[in-house]
């Protein structure tokens, strides 16, 4: 039932930074967050994720390279990317999982999540 929106993706060079938000409607219950990504050819991947209690995970490739942060009363999930890498062109999603689903011991698992945004594409160049 809720509705997420991801924007803020585009072009940037290595080295550069991009801030991505994700939008939420209809958000009425609690809900553990996180960001995956998916390169061509590639399986998607859980690279961030924020549990209710503010607890943060991170794969080990970006750890103190991304952070992911909410704004309550906006109700929108950031992504804070920065010196960003060829490696991270992908396309980037916001998910979200009912904390009463028992799943969110699975942060940086792609398949806990069950709601999804529409993505929004990365790309950075050499």
């Amino acid at each position: 039932q809720v509705q997420l929106v991801e924007s803020g993706g585009g072009s940037v060079q290595a080295v550069g930074s991009l801030r991505l938000p994700c939008a939420a409607a209809k958000y009425t219950i609690a809900y553990c967050m996180a960001w995956s990504r998916q390169a061509p050819g590639k399986e998607r991947e859980g690279v961030a994720g924020l549990h209710t209690d503010g607890t943060t995970r991170y794969t080990y490739s970006v750890k103190g390279q991304f952070t992911i942060s909410k704004d309550n009363v906006k109700k929108t999930l950031y992504l804070q990317m920065n010196s960003l890498k060829p490696e991270d062109t992908a396309m980037y999603f916001c998910a979200a999982v009912p904390y009463n689903s028992g799943r969110c011991n699975a942060l940086l698992e792609a398949t806990a999540f069950t709601y999804w945004g529409q993505g929004t594409q990365v790309t950075v160049s050499s």
